[in-house]
Protein backbone atom coordinates (compact mmCIF):
# COMPACT_ATOMS: atom_id res chain seq x y z
CA UNK A 1 0.00 0.00 0.00
CA UNK A 2 0.87 3.20 -0.78
CA UNK A 3 2.00 5.57 2.04
CA UNK A 4 -0.22 8.85 1.00
CA UNK A 5 1.95 10.81 3.42
CA UNK A 6 5.04 10.72 0.84
CA UNK A 7 3.09 11.24 -1.96
CA UNK A 8 2.52 15.11 -2.15
CA UNK A 9 2.04 17.86 0.55
CA UNK A 10 -1.82 18.69 -1.18
CA UNK A 11 -2.87 15.26 0.43
CA UNK A 12 -3.79 16.72 4.23
CA UNK A 13 -4.86 15.13 7.21
CA UNK A 14 -7.31 18.04 7.79
CA UNK A 15 -9.95 19.13 5.00
CA UNK A 16 -9.38 22.33 5.69
CA UNK A 17 -6.34 22.01 4.46
CA UNK A 18 -7.15 19.59 1.46
CA UNK A 19 -10.42 19.56 0.27
CA UNK A 20 -11.88 23.03 1.99
CA UNK A 21 -7.97 24.70 1.45
CA UNK A 22 -9.51 27.43 -1.44
CA UNK A 23 -11.99 28.53 1.81
CA UNK A 24 -10.12 28.49 4.31
CA UNK A 25 -6.67 29.65 2.76
CA UNK A 26 -6.95 33.54 3.67
CA UNK A 27 -6.58 32.45 6.84
CA UNK A 28 -2.99 30.56 6.35
CA UNK A 29 -1.14 34.21 6.02
CA UNK A 30 -2.70 34.74 10.19
CA UNK A 31 -2.91 31.86 11.86
CA UNK A 32 -0.74 28.99 10.34
CA UNK A 33 2.90 28.26 11.91
CA UNK A 34 4.58 29.83 9.57
CA UNK A 35 2.11 33.24 9.76
CA UNK A 36 2.79 32.77 13.93
CA UNK A 37 7.00 32.53 13.43
CA UNK A 38 6.43 35.69 11.23
CA UNK A 39 4.22 37.50 13.93
CA UNK A 40 7.39 36.40 16.70
CA UNK A 41 9.96 37.78 14.66
CA UNK A 42 7.89 40.69 14.09
CA UNK A 43 7.83 40.94 18.09
CA UNK A 44 11.78 40.30 18.35
CA UNK A 45 12.05 43.16 16.38
CA UNK A 46 10.06 45.52 17.69
CA UNK A 47 11.18 45.41 21.23
CA UNK A 48 14.77 45.44 19.75
CA UNK A 49 13.72 48.80 18.30
CA UNK A 50 11.75 49.89 21.10
CA UNK A 51 14.35 49.74 23.79
CA UNK A 52 17.16 51.03 21.58
CA UNK A 53 14.42 54.01 20.51
CA UNK A 54 14.03 55.10 23.70
CA UNK A 55 17.15 54.93 25.68
CA UNK A 56 16.30 51.80 28.31
CA UNK A 57 20.07 50.46 27.85
CA UNK A 58 23.11 52.31 29.43
CA UNK A 59 25.27 52.10 26.16
CA UNK A 60 22.91 50.26 23.44
CA UNK A 61 23.59 52.22 20.17
CA UNK A 62 21.08 54.11 18.64
CA UNK A 63 19.73 52.19 15.37
CA UNK A 64 19.82 54.54 12.11
CA UNK A 65 16.27 54.70 9.74
CA UNK A 66 18.33 52.73 7.66
CA UNK A 67 18.81 49.80 10.22
CA UNK A 68 15.66 49.63 11.44
CA UNK A 69 13.86 49.38 7.71
CA UNK A 70 16.41 46.39 7.23
CA UNK A 71 14.96 44.85 10.49
CA UNK A 72 11.16 45.27 9.22
CA UNK A 73 12.55 44.05 6.32
CA UNK A 74 13.33 40.85 7.68
CA UNK A 75 9.48 40.50 8.70
CA UNK A 76 8.02 41.78 5.19
CA UNK A 77 9.78 39.47 3.52
CA UNK A 78 9.45 36.31 5.68
CA UNK A 79 8.76 33.62 3.24
CA UNK A 80 9.89 30.34 2.33
CA UNK A 81 13.75 30.65 3.06
CA UNK A 82 13.07 31.96 6.35
CA UNK A 83 10.00 28.99 7.01
CA UNK A 84 12.64 26.11 5.85
CA UNK A 85 15.76 27.63 7.68
CA UNK A 86 13.41 27.80 10.86
CA UNK A 87 13.17 24.31 10.88
CA UNK A 88 16.43 23.54 10.43
CA UNK A 89 17.01 25.75 13.37
CA UNK A 90 14.25 24.00 15.49
CA UNK A 91 15.40 21.03 14.74
CA UNK A 92 18.67 22.01 16.57
CA UNK A 93 16.93 23.94 19.58
CA UNK A 94 13.90 22.24 20.20
CA UNK A 95 12.07 25.28 20.71
CA UNK A 96 10.63 27.49 18.53
CA UNK A 97 10.77 30.64 20.02
CA UNK A 98 14.49 30.62 20.46
CA UNK A 99 14.39 29.08 16.83
CA UNK A 100 12.73 32.81 15.72
CA UNK A 101 15.43 34.33 18.02
CA UNK A 102 18.15 32.59 16.44
CA UNK A 103 17.30 33.15 12.95
CA UNK A 104 16.92 37.05 14.05
CA UNK A 105 20.44 37.10 14.87
CA UNK A 106 21.58 35.57 12.01
CA UNK A 107 20.18 38.30 10.13
CA UNK A 108 21.69 40.87 12.44
CA UNK A 109 25.43 39.36 11.11
CA UNK A 110 23.72 39.24 7.47
CA UNK A 111 23.73 42.79 7.45
CA UNK A 112 27.08 44.15 7.83
CA UNK A 113 27.57 42.45 4.44
CA UNK A 114 24.44 44.66 3.08
CA UNK A 115 25.97 47.69 1.50
CA UNK A 116 22.40 49.53 1.53
CA UNK A 117 22.56 49.15 5.32
CA UNK A 118 24.31 51.74 7.15
CA UNK A 119 24.61 53.10 10.75
CA UNK A 120 22.74 56.21 12.57
CA UNK A 121 26.43 58.37 11.83
CA UNK A 122 26.22 56.99 8.21
CA UNK A 123 28.81 54.26 8.35
CA UNK A 124 28.80 50.67 8.96
CA UNK A 125 26.15 49.09 10.26
CA UNK A 126 25.83 48.45 13.86
CA UNK A 127 23.66 45.30 14.00
CA UNK A 128 26.21 42.84 14.10
CA UNK A 129 27.24 44.07 17.67
CA UNK A 130 23.75 43.81 19.02
CA UNK A 131 23.53 40.35 19.52
CA UNK A 132 22.78 40.43 23.40
CA UNK A 133 19.68 42.97 22.70
CA UNK A 134 17.78 40.63 21.09
CA UNK A 135 15.12 39.02 23.58
CA UNK A 136 16.50 40.79 26.04
CA UNK A 137 14.79 40.30 29.49
CA UNK A 138 11.80 38.45 27.67
CA UNK A 139 10.48 35.09 28.56
CA UNK A 140 8.96 33.18 25.50
CA UNK A 141 5.54 33.92 26.56
CA UNK A 142 6.56 37.48 26.21
CA UNK A 143 6.80 37.08 22.80
CA UNK A 144 4.06 34.79 22.17
CA UNK A 145 1.10 36.39 23.36
CA UNK A 146 1.76 39.29 21.47
CA UNK A 147 2.98 37.25 18.87
CA UNK A 148 -1.10 35.30 19.17
CA UNK A 149 -2.30 38.78 20.15
CA UNK A 150 -1.90 40.34 16.95
CA UNK A 151 -2.76 37.29 14.30
CA UNK A 152 -5.36 36.38 15.87
CA UNK A 153 -6.56 39.96 15.65
CA UNK A 154 -5.74 40.23 12.06
CA UNK A 155 -7.49 36.80 11.46
CA UNK A 156 -10.45 38.31 12.80
CA UNK A 157 -10.29 41.77 11.40
CA UNK A 158 -8.97 40.93 7.97
CA UNK A 159 -10.48 37.07 7.19
CA UNK A 160 -13.15 36.35 9.76
CA UNK A 161 -15.28 39.51 10.11
CA UNK A 162 -15.49 40.44 5.58
CA UNK A 163 -16.93 36.95 5.92
CA UNK A 164 -19.34 37.10 8.44
CA UNK A 165 -20.41 40.97 6.93
CA UNK A 166 -20.97 39.30 4.29
CA UNK A 167 -23.70 36.93 4.95
CA UNK A 168 -25.39 39.41 6.74
CA UNK A 169 -25.36 41.54 3.87
CA UNK A 170 -26.50 38.76 1.88
CA UNK A 171 -29.39 37.83 4.35
CA UNK A 172 -30.42 41.87 5.03
CA UNK A 173 -30.81 42.02 0.97
CA UNK A 174 -33.03 39.07 1.13
CA UNK A 175 -35.09 40.40 4.13
CA UNK A 176 -36.02 43.86 2.51
CA UNK A 177 -36.71 42.04 -0.91
CA UNK A 178 -39.17 39.87 0.74
CA UNK A 179 -40.48 41.64 3.48
CA UNK A 180 -44.00 41.81 2.07
CA UNK A 181 -44.11 38.29 1.15
CA UNK A 182 -46.77 36.60 3.78
CA UNK A 183 -46.10 33.09 5.34
CA UNK A 184 -47.16 30.87 7.19
CA UNK A 185 -45.66 30.62 10.29
CA UNK A 186 -44.98 27.55 12.36
CA UNK A 187 -44.56 27.67 16.04
CA UNK A 188 -43.61 23.98 17.68
CA UNK A 189 -43.97 22.91 14.07
CA UNK A 190 -47.55 23.87 13.51
CA UNK A 191 -49.69 26.27 11.64
CA UNK A 192 -49.34 29.53 13.26
CA UNK A 193 -50.08 32.94 13.31
CA UNK A 194 -48.69 34.47 9.33
CA UNK A 195 -45.67 36.30 8.91
CA UNK A 196 -43.55 37.53 6.53
CA UNK A 197 -40.53 36.18 4.98
CA UNK A 198 -38.28 38.66 4.90
CA UNK A 199 -39.24 39.92 9.06
CA UNK A 200 -38.75 36.11 9.92
CA UNK A 201 -34.86 36.52 7.70
CA UNK A 202 -34.95 39.80 9.83
CA UNK A 203 -34.67 38.26 12.99
CA UNK A 204 -31.50 36.90 11.93
CA UNK A 205 -30.13 38.95 10.29
CA UNK A 206 -30.09 41.27 13.41
CA UNK A 207 -29.32 38.48 15.84
CA UNK A 208 -25.91 37.83 13.38
CA UNK A 209 -25.41 41.65 13.35
CA UNK A 210 -25.26 42.06 17.43
CA UNK A 211 -23.05 39.41 17.62
CA UNK A 212 -20.77 40.85 15.14
CA UNK A 213 -20.42 43.83 16.97
CA UNK A 214 -19.39 42.04 20.09
CA UNK A 215 -17.16 40.85 18.08
CA UNK A 216 -15.78 44.14 16.05
CA UNK A 217 -15.74 45.24 20.70
CA UNK A 218 -13.30 43.11 21.60
CA UNK A 219 -9.96 43.72 23.28
CA UNK A 220 -6.65 42.17 22.56
CA UNK A 221 -4.72 42.30 25.36
CA UNK A 222 -1.24 41.75 25.72
CA UNK A 223 1.65 41.93 28.20
CA UNK A 224 5.35 42.04 28.33
CA UNK A 225 7.24 41.86 31.96
CA UNK A 226 8.99 38.96 32.18
CA UNK A 227 9.35 35.36 33.58
CA UNK A 228 6.50 35.60 36.40
CA UNK A 229 5.28 39.00 35.69
CA UNK A 230 6.90 40.80 38.12
CA UNK A 231 9.70 42.38 36.14
CA UNK A 232 12.41 40.58 38.30
CA UNK A 233 15.26 40.74 35.96
CA UNK A 234 15.03 43.70 34.58
CA UNK A 235 15.10 45.86 38.30
CA UNK A 236 18.28 44.00 38.81
CA UNK A 237 19.41 44.54 35.35
CA UNK A 238 18.67 47.79 34.62
CA UNK A 239 17.45 49.91 37.76
CA UNK A 240 16.77 53.21 36.75
CA UNK A 241 14.27 52.19 34.14
CA UNK A 242 10.90 52.73 34.52
CA UNK A 243 9.94 49.13 33.31
CA UNK A 244 6.04 49.87 33.64
CA UNK A 245 6.34 52.36 30.99
CA UNK A 246 8.63 50.37 28.88
CA UNK A 247 6.18 47.62 28.76
CA UNK A 248 3.24 49.66 28.37
CA UNK A 249 4.46 51.80 25.56
CA UNK A 250 5.65 48.63 23.60
CA UNK A 251 2.20 46.77 23.88
CA UNK A 252 0.23 49.37 23.40
CA UNK A 253 2.65 50.52 20.13
CA UNK A 254 1.91 47.11 18.83
CA UNK A 255 -2.05 48.16 19.14
CA UNK A 256 -2.82 46.44 22.09
CA UNK A 257 -3.95 46.51 25.44
CA UNK A 258 -1.59 46.61 27.94
CA UNK A 259 -2.57 44.13 30.87
CA UNK A 260 -0.11 45.31 34.04
CA UNK A 261 -0.82 42.28 35.84
CA UNK A 262 -0.14 39.04 35.10
CA UNK A 263 2.05 35.35 35.97
CA UNK A 264 4.17 34.37 33.42
CA UNK A 265 1.77 34.33 30.98
CA UNK A 266 -1.10 36.87 29.91
CA UNK A 267 -4.29 35.26 31.30
CA UNK A 268 -6.02 34.72 27.65
CA UNK A 269 -8.97 35.85 29.25
CA UNK A 270 -9.56 38.41 26.31
CA UNK A 271 -9.66 35.48 24.11
CA UNK A 272 -12.32 33.22 25.70
CA UNK A 273 -14.15 36.06 25.69
CA UNK A 274 -14.08 36.28 22.01
CA UNK A 275 -14.21 32.72 20.75
CA UNK A 276 -17.86 32.46 22.98
CA UNK A 277 -18.80 35.06 20.91
CA UNK A 278 -17.61 34.09 17.52
CA UNK A 279 -19.34 30.63 18.96
CA UNK A 280 -22.48 32.52 19.58
CA UNK A 281 -22.51 34.32 16.34
CA UNK A 282 -22.01 30.54 14.98
CA UNK A 283 -25.23 29.38 16.57
CA UNK A 284 -27.61 31.81 15.26
CA UNK A 285 -25.88 31.38 11.99
CA UNK A 286 -26.48 27.44 12.61
CA UNK A 287 -30.31 28.58 13.16
CA UNK A 288 -30.36 30.01 10.17
CA UNK A 289 -29.44 26.82 8.01
CA UNK A 290 -31.44 24.95 9.77
CA UNK A 291 -34.59 27.14 9.24
CA UNK A 292 -33.68 27.58 5.81
CA UNK A 293 -33.52 23.63 5.53
CA UNK A 294 -36.59 23.63 6.66
CA UNK A 295 -38.18 26.08 4.21
CA UNK A 296 -36.49 24.41 1.38
CA UNK A 297 -38.35 21.20 2.64
CA UNK A 298 -41.73 22.93 2.96
CA UNK A 299 -41.35 24.51 -0.54
CA UNK A 300 -41.00 27.84 0.11
CA UNK A 301 -37.58 27.90 -1.52
CA UNK A 302 -36.65 26.39 -4.68
CA UNK A 303 -33.43 25.49 -5.25
CA UNK A 304 -31.43 26.22 -8.30
CA UNK A 305 -29.69 23.14 -9.89
CA UNK A 306 -26.60 25.39 -11.58
CA UNK A 307 -26.11 27.26 -7.86
CA UNK A 308 -26.13 24.19 -5.54
CA UNK A 309 -24.56 21.28 -7.48
CA UNK A 310 -24.89 19.53 -10.82
CA UNK A 311 -25.84 15.82 -8.53
CA UNK A 312 -28.62 15.97 -5.90
CA UNK A 313 -28.34 12.31 -5.19
CA UNK A 314 -26.68 9.50 -6.20
CA UNK A 315 -29.42 7.22 -7.19
CA UNK A 316 -32.65 9.52 -7.29
CA UNK A 317 -32.17 11.90 -10.10
CA UNK A 318 -34.71 14.30 -9.25
CA UNK A 319 -33.40 15.36 -6.10
CA UNK A 320 -32.05 18.78 -5.32
CA UNK A 321 -29.96 18.33 -1.66
CA UNK A 322 -29.85 21.67 0.40
CA UNK A 323 -26.37 20.51 1.02
CA UNK A 324 -24.85 23.85 1.30
CA UNK A 325 -26.95 24.62 4.31
CA UNK A 326 -26.22 20.50 6.11
CA UNK A 327 -22.26 21.64 5.16
CA UNK A 328 -22.69 24.94 6.81
CA UNK A 329 -24.25 23.14 10.26
CA UNK A 330 -21.43 20.74 10.45
CA UNK A 331 -18.82 22.90 9.98
CA UNK A 332 -20.17 25.22 12.18
CA UNK A 333 -20.60 22.77 15.01
CA UNK A 334 -17.04 21.83 14.80
CA UNK A 335 -16.12 24.83 14.60
CA UNK A 336 -18.23 26.07 18.10
CA UNK A 337 -16.72 23.10 20.06
CA UNK A 338 -13.44 24.26 19.29
CA UNK A 339 -13.89 27.67 20.07
CA UNK A 340 -15.54 26.52 23.12
CA UNK A 341 -12.84 24.50 24.41
CA UNK A 342 -10.57 26.84 23.27
CA UNK A 343 -12.42 29.33 26.11
CA UNK A 344 -12.98 26.73 28.65
CA UNK A 345 -9.12 26.12 28.80
CA UNK A 346 -7.16 28.57 28.05
CA UNK A 347 -8.20 30.92 31.50
CA UNK A 348 -7.10 27.82 33.18
CA UNK A 349 -2.92 27.52 34.27
CA UNK A 350 -1.74 26.18 37.29
CA UNK A 351 0.12 28.48 39.27
CA UNK A 352 2.24 30.83 37.15
CA UNK A 353 1.97 28.44 34.48
CA UNK A 354 1.73 25.00 32.39
CA UNK A 355 2.07 24.26 28.62
CA UNK A 356 -1.56 23.31 28.32
CA UNK A 357 -2.16 26.61 26.30
CA UNK A 358 0.65 25.79 23.63
CA UNK A 359 -1.10 23.21 21.85
CA UNK A 360 -4.60 24.49 22.68
CA UNK A 361 -3.79 28.28 21.14
CA UNK A 362 -2.40 25.94 17.42
CA UNK A 363 -6.15 25.32 17.11
CA UNK A 364 -7.38 28.73 16.69
CA UNK A 365 -6.85 28.49 12.73
CA UNK A 366 -8.84 25.34 12.98
CA UNK A 367 -11.47 26.58 14.88
CA UNK A 368 -12.34 29.92 12.99
CA UNK A 369 -11.97 28.22 9.25
CA UNK A 370 -14.64 25.94 10.33
CA UNK A 371 -16.26 28.98 10.58
CA UNK A 372 -14.99 30.56 7.37
CA UNK A 373 -16.22 27.69 5.59
CA UNK A 374 -20.08 26.94 7.34
CA UNK A 375 -20.09 30.66 6.06
CA UNK A 376 -19.27 30.28 2.99
CA UNK A 377 -21.23 27.20 2.56
CA UNK A 378 -24.42 29.64 3.70
CA UNK A 379 -24.21 31.82 1.50
CA UNK A 380 -23.52 29.88 -1.24
CA UNK A 381 -26.48 28.72 -0.55
CA UNK A 382 -28.88 31.78 -0.59
CA UNK A 383 -27.60 32.54 -3.11
CA UNK A 384 -29.29 29.38 -5.01
CA UNK A 385 -32.78 29.97 -3.63
CA UNK A 386 -36.03 31.27 -5.25
CA UNK A 387 -38.94 31.92 -3.16
CA UNK A 388 -41.99 29.94 -4.29
CA UNK A 389 -44.87 32.56 -3.96
CA UNK A 390 -47.29 30.28 -4.95
CA UNK A 391 -46.56 28.00 -2.09
CA UNK A 392 -46.27 30.53 0.14
CA UNK A 393 -49.76 31.39 -0.64
CA UNK A 394 -51.49 27.36 -1.41
CA UNK A 395 -50.36 27.20 2.63
CA UNK A 396 -51.80 29.83 3.71
CA UNK A 397 -55.15 29.55 1.83
CA UNK A 398 -55.56 25.85 3.45
CA UNK A 399 -54.67 26.88 6.94
CA UNK A 400 -58.12 29.55 7.48
CA UNK A 401 -57.90 28.25 11.11
CA UNK A 402 -55.05 31.12 12.16
CA UNK A 403 -57.84 33.71 11.60
CA UNK A 404 -59.21 32.29 15.23
CA UNK A 405 -56.62 34.48 17.42
CA UNK A 406 -57.44 37.51 15.78
CA UNK A 407 -61.23 36.79 15.85
CA UNK A 408 -60.70 35.51 19.26
CA UNK A 409 -58.95 39.23 20.66
CA UNK A 410 -61.60 41.15 18.34
CA UNK A 411 -64.10 39.31 20.13
CA UNK A 412 -62.70 40.68 23.61
CA UNK A 413 -61.84 44.06 22.49
CA UNK A 414 -65.72 44.65 21.48
CA UNK A 415 -66.81 43.28 24.69
CA UNK A 416 -64.68 45.60 26.65
CA UNK A 417 -65.91 48.13 24.94
CA UNK A 418 -69.71 47.26 25.65
CA UNK A 419 -71.20 44.95 22.59
CA UNK A 420 -73.36 42.03 23.41
CA UNK A 421 -73.09 38.27 23.12
CA UNK A 422 -69.57 38.33 22.85
CA UNK A 423 -68.72 35.77 25.94
CA UNK A 424 -66.71 32.85 26.13
CA UNK A 425 -64.26 33.78 23.35
CA UNK A 426 -61.65 31.72 22.99
CA UNK A 427 -64.09 28.53 23.44
CA UNK A 428 -65.92 29.93 20.91
CA UNK A 429 -63.42 30.02 18.24
CA UNK A 430 -61.51 26.54 19.67
CA UNK A 431 -64.41 24.66 19.34
CA UNK A 432 -64.36 25.90 15.64
CA UNK A 433 -60.80 25.45 14.70
CA UNK A 434 -59.09 23.09 17.07
CA UNK A 435 -57.75 20.01 15.29
CA UNK A 436 -60.02 21.12 12.12
CA UNK A 437 -59.20 22.65 8.55
CA UNK A 438 -61.42 25.83 8.64
CA UNK A 439 -63.30 27.00 5.35
CA UNK A 440 -63.37 30.53 4.00
CA UNK A 441 -66.78 30.45 4.18
CA UNK A 442 -67.33 28.90 7.31
CA UNK A 443 -64.94 31.49 8.66
CA UNK A 444 -66.87 34.09 7.58
CA UNK A 445 -69.94 32.67 8.67
CA UNK A 446 -68.65 32.38 12.15
CA UNK A 447 -68.19 36.29 11.99
CA UNK A 448 -71.13 37.24 10.57
CA UNK A 449 -72.95 35.86 13.27
CA UNK A 450 -71.34 37.34 15.95
CA UNK A 451 -73.60 40.02 15.93
CA UNK A 452 -70.01 42.40 15.99
CA UNK A 453 -69.64 46.16 15.70
CA UNK A 454 -70.26 46.79 11.44
CA UNK A 455 -67.08 48.50 11.47
CA UNK A 456 -65.31 45.52 13.47
CA UNK A 457 -67.06 43.06 11.52
CA UNK A 458 -66.31 44.63 8.01
CA UNK A 459 -62.46 44.24 9.04
CA UNK A 460 -62.59 40.49 9.79
CA UNK A 461 -64.63 39.61 6.92
CA UNK A 462 -61.63 41.29 5.08
CA UNK A 463 -59.21 39.70 6.60
CA UNK A 464 -57.85 36.15 4.89
CA UNK A 465 -54.75 34.20 6.13
CA UNK A 466 -52.09 36.00 3.79
CA UNK A 467 -52.92 39.76 5.11
CA UNK A 468 -53.14 39.06 8.65
CA UNK A 469 -49.07 39.83 8.82
CA UNK A 470 -49.49 42.51 11.18
CA UNK A 471 -46.67 44.93 11.12
CA UNK A 472 -43.76 42.20 10.00
CA UNK A 473 -43.57 44.04 6.58
CA UNK A 474 -42.74 47.29 8.40
CA UNK A 475 -40.59 45.51 10.90
CA UNK A 476 -37.99 45.00 8.49
CA UNK A 477 -36.94 48.61 8.44
CA UNK A 478 -35.06 47.86 11.96
CA UNK A 479 -32.16 46.29 10.09
CA UNK A 480 -31.36 50.08 9.56
CA UNK A 481 -31.18 50.95 13.28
Amino acid sequence: MVDLSTVSPAIALSPLDGRYRAVAAPLVNHLSEAALNRARLAVEVEWLIHLTDHHVLPGAPRLSESEKAYLRGTVDSFGATEIAELAEVEAVTRHDVKAVEYLLKRRLDAAGDDLSVSGADGGPTVLPTVHEIVHIFCTSEDINNLAYALTVRSAVKEAWLPAAHGLIADLTAMAREHAGAAMLARTHGQPATPTTLGKELAVLARRLTRQVRRVESAEYLGKFNGATGTYGAHVVAVPEADWQSVSRTFVEGLGLVWNPLTTQIESHDWQAELYCDIARFNRVAHNLATDVWSYISLGYFRQRLAAQGSTGSSTMPHKVNPIRFENGEANLEISCSLLETLAATLVTSRLQRDLTDSTTQRNIGTALGHSLLAIDNIRRGLAGLDVDAARLEADLDATWEVLGEPVQQAMRAASVAGATGMADPYERLKKLTRGKRVTPEAMRAFISGLGMPDDVEARLLALTPATYTGLAARLVEHLDD
